[in-house]
């Protein structure tokens, strides 16, 4: 029995958010024993209602005071904290400001009730960033949101919050150097400092939760890491600098090893484990890909560096298929899992 309620964000309205989150409350109840959904009551009853079939029971949807009351919640019943003012069931599959700012209000709310320590942890439904972006919300996604709330929390400059971006699955973890920037700018934030922030951010992360120091492996930015120069300086300039800092610093980091090879080396695989605990990747698609190429159904996302707790699905809105009630569930049932994991 847990004794702190797992906040669960809506996501957009417009996208498949709310019809997983309803699926996951139907499909397996024990995973979400404990857990609510912040957002909006008529946002889930139209969600319960799409993934409805004929001779199956309606999901029921119940307006929660506060977020302790989803520790009695009885199952297959979907919790909903209803936030005032939040807007409600948006057109499926369309790009509005209004469905950004519901499922930005939902992020918000639940990231200052984690950080007040009012809840475990949340797990973010998926957002997009255009309607992200057309409601005036300053931040391109999640990750940027969330380390600006924590900045404020602390009191600290946002600079002062560094936070990394982790795909996790049973098979593979990548941890990312830069985010959601333009190639240019991610091949720019190739710097030692960054890469060894994010050696330090992963080293401490991944300790906690495994118990025992990470075997990090790190990629090269350039084909073959560089070729000793050939290819571009970034490994001998920085890569590998930032590499030797953290290893004086106690450690287990590796590298840098040619990008196309060492996402194999690091896989887990049965009767096969890994050479490595994570690989650090330079930038986004060098990271994401190899993790959502072995099932986006398995991948999780989650904020390293924050002083709360935060894990998300491995996909996005999914505008093509929203409301139609066919959207798998199952990577964030696996968010979920993790969540719980790691706020225990």
């Amino acid at each position: 029995m847990y004794t702190q309620a797992l906040a669960i964000t809506q996501g957009d309205p417009a996208g498949i958010g709310p019809e997983i989150v309803a699926k996951a409350f139907r499909d397996v109840p024990a995973q979400l024993q404990g857990c609510f959904v912040v957002g909006d009551v008529a946002t889930l009853r139209r969600a319960a209602q799409a993934i409805a079939r004929p001779g199956q029971p309606q999901v029921p949807v119940a307006q929660l005071a506060a977020p302790a009351e989803a520790l009695q919640a009885p199952p297959r019943c979907i919790p909903v904290l209803q936030l005032p003012g939040i807007p409600g069931p948006q057109p499926w599959g369309r790009i509005s400001a209004a469905a950004g700012r519901a499922a930005a209000d939902s992020v918000v709310w639940a990231a200052r009730a984690a950080l007040r320590g009012e809840v475990a942890g949340l797990v973010t439904a998926p957002l997009h960033k255009e309607a992200l972006s057309a409601a005036g919300v300053a931040f391109p996604g999640h990750t940027e949101l969330l380390q600006a709330e924590a900045a404020a929390h602390q009191g600290v400059p946002v600079a002062a919050m560094p936070v990394r971006m982790m795909l996790a699955s049973d098979e593979l973890r990548t941890v990312l150097v830069s985010i959601h920037v333009a190639l240019r700018d991610a091949i720019a934030a190739v710097t030692l400092e960054n890469v060894l922030q994010t050696l330090r951010i992963t080293h401490a992360a991944l300790s906690r939760s495994l118990g025992r120091a990470p075997h990090m492996g790190v990629a090269g930015l350039n084909p073959h890491a560089g070729e000793g120069g050939l290819f571009g300086r970034e490994e001998i300039d920085a890569i590998a600098p930032a590499i030797a800092a953290a290893r004086a610093e106690g450690m287990d980091a590796q590298g840098p090893f040619a990008p196309d090879t060492v996402f194999m080396r690091a896989r887990h695989a049965p009767g096969h484990p890994g050479e490595f605990d994570v690989v650090v990747a330079m930038y986004h698609d060098q990271g994401l890909i190899p993790v959502k190429y072995l099932g986006v159904d398995k991948g999780v996302n989650v904020t390293l560096g924050l002083p709360l707790v935060r894990t998300s699905p491995d996909h996005g809105t999914a505008f093509d298929i929203a409301g139609q009630g066919v959207a798998d569930a199952a990577s964030l049932v696996e968010a979920v899992r993790m969540a719980r994991a790691l706020a225990a």
